[in-house]
């Protein structure tokens, strides 16, 4: 049998959304979005809705764990999303660093695009990617810049960081 449903939480910056499908999350909102209760969540989700809330809390949690549903997602944005994955809690990476460690040094503005379609707002990352030289960029989620400077203080990371991908520096923020 599958089970399919949404909730909304409370978290440190607001009421979030959860979707999914089985024991994989197929979205994430932010404050600011609608979202609706449609079912409880089964334990799986409830355990990614207790990181999200701990995390946003500026407890160090990590994320990559969770399942997302990534079927519908397009080839590029797929790999843009598995690469805001990888940068660490209290860390950020710029657009440029994403699409540098895609082979694809000048797709800055695709890799914004992609994260501005991002339908897994914190489980991928999207608020940890920045600007060249560290300015914070664009958010398209509820809240826009304001709610991405909130998360980034939360998590103890820098907009004017170093590049998380460049040789010979290790991540700030540990």
């Amino acid at each position: 049998m599958t089970s399919a449903g949404s909730t909304e939480f409370d978290t440190a910056i607001g009421r979030c959304g959860i979707a999914w499908q089985d024991d994989t999350i197929v979205a994430v909102r932010l404050p600011g979005t609608k979202s609706r209760t449609t079912s409880d969540p089964p334990a799986a989700v409830q355990r990614v809705i207790l990181a999200i809330v701990s995390l946003l809390e500026g407890e160090p949690v990590d994320l990559t764990w969770v399942p997302v549903d990534m079927s519908g997602v397009p080839e590029f944005n797929r790999r843009v999303y598995e690469a805001a994955r990888s940068i660490p809690v209290g860390s950020t990476a710029t657009y440029g660093d994403i699409a540098g460690l895609l082979g694809s040094p000048n797709a800055s503005r695709a890799v914004g695009k992609a994260l501005a379609r991002n339908p897994f707002a914190i489980v991928v990352p999207c608020h940890r990617v920045v600007g060249a030289g560290g300015e914070v960029g664009g958010f398209s989620a509820g809240g826009g810049v304001n709610i991405k400077m909130r998360m980034l203080a939360i998590e103890g990371a820098r907009a004017e960081q170093v590049s998380l991908f460049e040789e010979g520096r290790a991540p700030s923020g540990d």
